[in-house]
């Protein structure tokens, strides 16, 4: 097993009673927080989002996090490219634009250009809701979406959702990984 898969068992997953953040309930719940944060987990899934990162056709001026869960994974991402020929700065994509100071929605995105190309990355998507909003957001500031890369798809209906609005769709994860065929 992937040393990722194996710290999002150990330190992400569990069964229970849960409200997502979509309002739903469930019977289980992925949390990639407590291993995006842990230094070993920050690495792993740089590297490996940025794997998948680099599979989106064309050039990509920077990866996009969206508030809250998606905000570490853009910065590992950015940590990650930082060595190579072709680095991807973060931006953090807020669920609402802030209320003071700036009032920016995008943080990080005053140097990109318009039309700049940027992959959105999430830790979890259920219903693509949030996904969608981020998408919407990355667009009007003039910029466009050339992919959203999850770390888990909750395979319930938030694929097909992103992927309805033009954007492609890829997960490193899904339930499968974490409960077998359900």
């Amino acid at each position: 097993m992937d040393q990722l898969l194996e710290l999002l068992r150990e330190r992400g997953f569990r069964r229970g009673s849960f409200v997502l953040s979509s309002g739903k309930e469930s019977d289980f719940f992925i949390d990639c927080k407590p291993v995006a944060l842990l230094a070993r987990g920050h690495v792993l899934i740089g590297e490996a989002l940025l794997e998948r990162i680099r599979d989106l056709p064309g050039s990509l001026s920077a990866v996009a996090g969206v508030e809250l869960g998606g905000c570490p994974l853009a910065s590992a991402v950015a940590y990650a490219s930082a060595e190579s020929d072709d680095p991807l700065d973060a931006v953090y994509v807020r669920k609402e634009p802030k209320a003071h100071g700036t009032r920016k929605t995008l943080e990080g995105a005053d140097r990109l250009t318009a039309g700049a190309r940027l992959a959105i990355v999430e830790d979890t998507v259920t219903t693509g809701r949030s996904t969608l909003r981020a998408i919407d957001a990355v667009r009007e500031a003039g910029f466009e979406v050339a992919g959203v890369v999850a770390v888990v798809d909750r395979l319930e209906g938030g694929a097909e959702v992103i992927t309805g609005a033009g954007v492609s769709f890829s997960a490193l994860y899904d339930r499968t990984d974490f409960m077998g065929e359900t």
